[in-house]
């Protein structure tokens, strides 16, 4: 199992302590478990703010940090150990586990939670807590808030503010330490390796999902314990579609394919994706289109600096675009008046990417508090993902390009005099695709 040292999660806790400040408290949910069949439920994905903080897995948890109360900072509510329930669900931490493998100062049961939590309430001037995740427990701390109001002949002694605790944990993992950067380009080294099998595995007369399960085995060989997000592999008219995740057809001769597929390293997301003919060969009119991509892909990435405003990424991508678009004959007009208008959106209606981390789509404002654009910042990731897509039914492009889509993604880090394509390793010019596509064993 990939995971930080205790202490990595130690100083994350003191970092997020020292921004609430000594008279506040912080409460964290754990993400509920979901019903995927009658009786049986979906894999078990831990809420990625209990992960960053505690790299604890267990459903059911609540984490409690109280900066310099007397009996922990750092509190845990998690499953009781049961024999039984462990035989038939896996092995449980306990209280116990909780202290001695994760460093909680007091932990105890789930079961314990009305006699203990409003404990680590009190005298507390500011709550941090997330409202509209868990209506349940939304309850359950209104309820202790007004309790602890209303008691008789005492101080109130309850938190008078409410705020919510995203805004600085988010804020805090936008940059990535160096341990994190380590195990995203692990993440993003499985995944390129996976999208190169692919290409050379990729035939006319293959289904969509054969390819999806070449690649997602090679995830899993490596480690990973789950897609970062459901595989997208989609042939022809299907690369047309953003989230097109059927992945059953049949990869006709003359398609171009558009898979979309990272891994989840140690919950650390990878996300790339790639385009290439299923014949091995680009027709001139998606070699065009590909290649109008590329170029548009190549030049946002080699802008990224520190200092760079996000949404000049966006404001590039856009123009590039556009004047492609006018080249390939799909929309006319003068491209400043085509960008005000946003008539570009027919056929590039995305934005240029978004932060990677332990989210696929990572948390983190893109402006600051002031409402500007925020400016990037080295150890910094984001994916630089720009696209062109033709429907099959648009009668107003031209024949060649309907039912094509490209998109190119790969993932940057921002670095102290630039950036690093952490993705490098997965091949993206026009003649090292067709060069690789189709050269697999069957």
């Amino acid at each position: 199992m990939y995971s930080f040292s205790p202490e990595t999660f130690a100083a994350r806790r003191r970092d997020f302590m020292e921004r609430i400040g000594p008279d506040s408290v912080a409460i964290l949910v754990a993400n509920p478990e979901s019903t995927r069949s009658h009786d049986t439920n979906f894999p078990y994905r831990p809420s990625s703010d209990i992960l960053y903080l505690t790299g604890f897995r267990e459903p059911q948890t609540v984490v409690v940090i109280a900066p310099g109360h007397d009996e922990g900072e750092f509190v845990m509510f998690v499953r009781d150990r049961d024999p039984n329930k462990e035989q038939w669900e896996g092995r449980r931490a306990g209280p116990d586990g909780a202290k001695a493998q994760y460093g909680a100062d007091a932990a105890f049961t789930v079961g314990e939670l009305e006699e203990k939590l409003p404990e680590f309430l009190e005298e507390r001037e500011q709550l941090f807590y997330t409202l509209g995740r868990n209506a349940e427990f939304d309850k359950r701390v209104t309820r202790w808030v007004n309790k602890l109001r209303h008691r008789r002949n005492k101080p109130s002694g309850a938190p008078g503010a409410l705020i919510d605790a995203r805004d600085i944990l988010h804020d805090m993992r936008v940059k990535k330490s160096d341990e994190e950067i380590e195990l995203m380009r692990q993440a993003v080294d499985v995944t390129a390796e996976a999208h190169v099998l692919a290409m050379k595995h990729c035939r006319p007369g293959i289904k969509e999902y054969e390819l999806q399960a070449l690649i997602e085995y090679h995830f899993r060989k490596n480690g990973a314990e789950f897609p970062a997000y459901t595989s997208i592999v989609g042939a022809g008219d299907n690369a047309t579609i953003l989230h097109y995740v059927e992945n059953r057809d049949v990869i006709d001769d003359g398609d171009v394919v558009l898979i979309d597929a990272g891994c989840e390293l140690g919950f650390y997301a990878a996300d790339i994706t790639r385009s290439f003919p299923a014949s091995g060969k680009f027709t001139s009119a998606q070699r065009d289109l590909y290649d109008a991509v590329l170029e548009a892909q190549i030049a946002v990435v080699d802008h990224i600096a520190p200092g760079v405003p996000y949404n000049e990424l966006q404001d590039m991508a856009k123009r590039k675009l556009t004047e492609s678009m006018i080249d390939l004959k799909l929309l006319s007009g003068s491209v400043d008046e085509l960008i005000e208008e946003e008539k570009y959106k027919k056929y590039y209606p995305h934005s240029i990417g978004h932060w990677l981390g332990i989210d696929v789509h990572d948390v983190g404002p893109y402006h600051d508090t002031e409402g500007s654009w925020r400016p990037l910042e080295p150890n910094m990731v984001l994916t630089i993902e720009p696209g062109l897509y033709v429907p099959e039914n648009d009668e107003d492009a031209p024949e060649a390009l309907r039912g094509v889509g490209v998109r190119i993604e790969d993932d940057i880090l921002v670095t102290e005099d630039g950036y690093e394509n952490l993705s490098s390793a997965c091949p993206k010019a026009t003649d090292e695709i067709e060069a690789l596509v189709g050269t697999g064993a069957d």
